[in-house]
C-alpha cells in the first residue's frame, strides 16, 4: 500500500549516498549510477573505436618515421592512459580510474597489442607488399576482436569491484518491497549482506 505523504524528494537518496560515501572512500568517486551491460558495451564501443580509429591513424603516421611494432607500442601506452579514464568515467561508472585500474586496463591492452601486432606482422608475411589500406584494415580487425575480449575484462575483473560493493551497500540499506500475492500481503524484511 502506498502512503498518500510523500516524503521530499532525493531525502532518502541523500542520506543514502552521504552514509555509503562515509562507510566507502572509493564511493566517492563514483558516479551514482551504473549503466547496465548493453549501455556499458555501446559506451565502450564508442569510447574504445574512436580512439581505436585515431590510435590507428597515428600508428600510420608514426609508421614512417620508426619501425610499425615500435609505432604501435608507442600509441598502445598513450591510448590505453586515455581510453581507461573514459572508461572509467563514462563505459562503467566507476568515476576516477586509480593506479590499479591502469595497472589492470594495461594487463588487457598488452594482449590487444600482442593480437594486433602479429595480425599485421603476418600480413607482411602473407603479402610482403602490403599497402597502408591493407595494413589498416588488418589492424582494426583484430584490434576489434581484441576490444570485445578487452571488454569483458575490463566489464568483470577491473571495473566490477567497486560496482558490487556499491550494489551490495546500497541493497543492505535499503527497505525491502512489500509484495501481494493474491489476497495476502507479506513485508519482506531486508537482509543485511556479509
Amino acid at each position: 500500500m502506498k502512503s498518500l505523504v510523500s516524503p521530499k524528494p532525493g531525502t532518502a537518496d541523500q542520506a543514502r549516498d552521504a552514509e555509503r560515501t562515509a562507510t566507502d572512500p572509493a564511493a566517492a568517486r563514483r558516479t551514482p549510477a551504473t549503466p547496465g551491460p548493453l549501455a556499458s558495451f555501446a559506451r565502450f564501443v564508442l569510447f574504445g573505436g574512436g580512439v581505436g580509429v585515431a590510435s590507428s591513424a597515428a600508428v600510420a603516421g608514426l609508421a614512417g618515421l620508426m619501425p610499425w611494432v615500435a609505432a604501435n607500442a608507442l600509441i598502445t601506452v598513450a591510448s590505453t592512459l586515455l581510453s581507461t579514464e573514459l572508461h572509467a568515467r563514462f563505459t562503467f561508472g566507476a568515476g576516477h580510474a586509480g593506479w590499479r585500474e591502469h595497472w589492470q586496463s594495461a594487463g588487457s591492452a598488452t594482449a590487444a597489442y600482442v593480437v594486433t601486432s602479429t595480425a599485421v606482422l603476418v600480413l607482411h608475411l602473407v603479402q610482403p607488399s602490403a599497402g597502408v589500406l591493407y595494413e589498416q584494415v588488418v589492424y582494426l580487425t583484430a584490434a576489434g576482436l581484441a576490444g570485445i575480449g578487452r571488454f569483458l575484462v575490463l566489464r568483470v575483473f577491473v571495473f566490477a569491484a567497486g560496482r558490487t560493493r556499491t550494489r551490495t551497500t546500497v541493497r543492505a540499506m535499503s527497505p525491502a518491497p512489500a509484495r501481494e500475492a493474491g489476497a495476502k500481503v507479506s513485508l519482506l524484511f531486508p537482509v543485511p549482506a556479509l
